[in-house]
């Protein structure tokens, strides 16, 4: 390493602050009725885009419909392994938390653990790490154990 000259000099860390969120970055309830996928399906299927969109939505947008594939009315992510994850939406994830956690699945797991099986039987949504670790930390018997 070599010496700073100014020994006490910090170089600053310029932050920007953006006005519009981050185009599906975090999605934790479907506000509109459509769910989190709807705008990626309308894009792969009529190749229209959402009303008003800005330069970053439309680039983001397109980024994102390359790792999905819709076959009929069932979007899928594409894996690196050319494998396919089916798309489901809030209520679905929600059940698949449920009887993957604690049903005929096997014993009640961490939130990484949670998420990789239900990848394994071949299910996929936006924020599903930060679902399935929120979820395990509500289980009263994951809880317990930890004690």
């Amino acid at each position: 390493m070599i010496q700073h000259p100014d020994k006490n000099f910090i170089d600053p860390v310029l932050i920007g602050i953006h006005k519009h969120p981050a185009y599906c970055a975090h999605v934790e309830e479907e506000s509109d009725g459509n769910p989190w996928f709807h705008d990626i399906k309308e894009y792969l299927a009529k190749g229209e885009y959402p009303e008003h969109p800005t330069y970053t939505q439309k680039h983001t947008l397109q980024r994102l419909a390359n790792h999905f594939f819709q076959s009929g009315r069932i979007l899928y992510r594409r894996t690196p392994d050319l494998g396919l994850l089916r798309c489901v939406d809030a209520k679905e994830a929600s059940r698949f938390l449920e009887e993957i956690h604690a049903g005929t699945c096997g014993p009640h797991m961490n939130g990484f653990v949670l998420a990789k099986k239900i990848q394994r039987a071949g299910y996929f949504w936006m924020i599903m790490k930060t679902d399935c670790i929120k979820y395990v930390q509500k289980c009263h018997k994951c809880r317990y154990m930890l004690i």
